[in-house]
């Protein structure tokens, strides 16, 4: 069986269309009916040279280990970041990591097409002092990063710390006045007017009506003068009027006159003609 699992290529459940199984099942199948020790399933999971052998203890445990030694044995495999061929139902291939596999035991629960038992969850193992929290191997790295950012910040503020220092500051954050004093306010510069109103001397009022006066006056007269030019236009324009009617007159009584003369002059060579026919002369041309 070390063998054959030894010779594995990929892991998968069932594939095609007649629902066959894929020798990693197959494997686990065997293994469950062998039921092999705890110390060989562990020596399965802490195989360093054949990852397919890891996988398929991993999967053993998680099928058949208690909550504790699942996440005792499992967990480490974290660390393992080496690829994985993974066969799908319709018996395609696709690339899988050995931590991701790891982490889809301990989640999910159907793997390779079989539902897993369930397990229970990490925290209330902790809250119970079973299991100590765990530490993540990125969290050294990510308190490196967060103290490299800190150190610049303090030296230097940035252009957004200093607007909300700004915004902050108690010159900023004024109340804005309630309507007591906006009526104390107003009451205030309506007395000032009053004041200013009455202190005023009489010689000032004086020289007001006389500034009215004299605004009164220039007003009259600028009416005044635009009434005087708009009857100007008027006449002139009743001027031209007249004018070019005596004119149309004029043509036509020329016209008439014109035509009358033709007339007569017209007569007088006719009559001339016939005279002189009469007497046996040439007629005029």
């Amino acid at each position: 069986m070390v063998d054959k699992a030894m010779e594995l290529k990929y892991i998968g459940g069932v594939y095609g269309g007649n629902v066959k199984p894929s020798p990693f099942l197959c494997l686990v199948l065997k293994m469950l009916q062998i039921q092999p020790e705890k110390d060989i399933v562990v020596e399965f999971i802490r195989n360093e040279n054949f990852k397919y052998v890891r996988a398929l203890g991993a999967f053993y445990m998680r099928l058949t280990g208690t909550t504790l030694d699942c996440f005792k044995y499992l967990e480490p495999l974290y660390y393992d970041y080496r690829k994985l061929k993974i066969q799908n139902r319709e018996g395609e291939f696709h690339l899988l990591h050995m931590d991701e596999f790891v982490d889809s035991l301990l989640r999910d629960e159907r793997v390779c097409d079989i539902i897993l038992p369930r397990i229970q969850k990490r925290h209330v193992l902790e809250e119970n002092n079973q299991l100590e929290s765990r530490v993540s191997a990125l969290d050294e790295d990510l308190e490196d990063m967060e103290s490299d950012e800190e150190e610049p910040m303090e030296r230097s503020p940035s252009p957004v710390d200093r607007r909300k220092s700004d915004r902050s500051s108690p010159s900023r954050h004024r109340r804005s006045p309630s309507p007591r004093s906006r009526d104390r306010r107003k009451r205030s510069r309506s007395r000032d007017r009053e004041k200013r109103h009455r202190s005023r001397s009489p010689t000032d009022k004086r020289h007001r009506d006389d500034d009215r006066k004299k605004s009164k006056k220039h007003r009259h007269e600028h009416k005044s003068r635009d009434k005087d030019r708009d009857r100007e236009k008027r006449s002139h324009r009743s001027s031209r009027h007249h004018k070019d009617d005596k004119d149309r007159s004029r043509d036509k009584d020329r016209d008439k006159g014109g035509s009358r003369l033709d007339s007569k002059g017209d007569l007088s060579v006719a009559e001339t003609n016939e005279l002189r026919a009469s007497l046996g002369l040439p007629p005029l041309k």
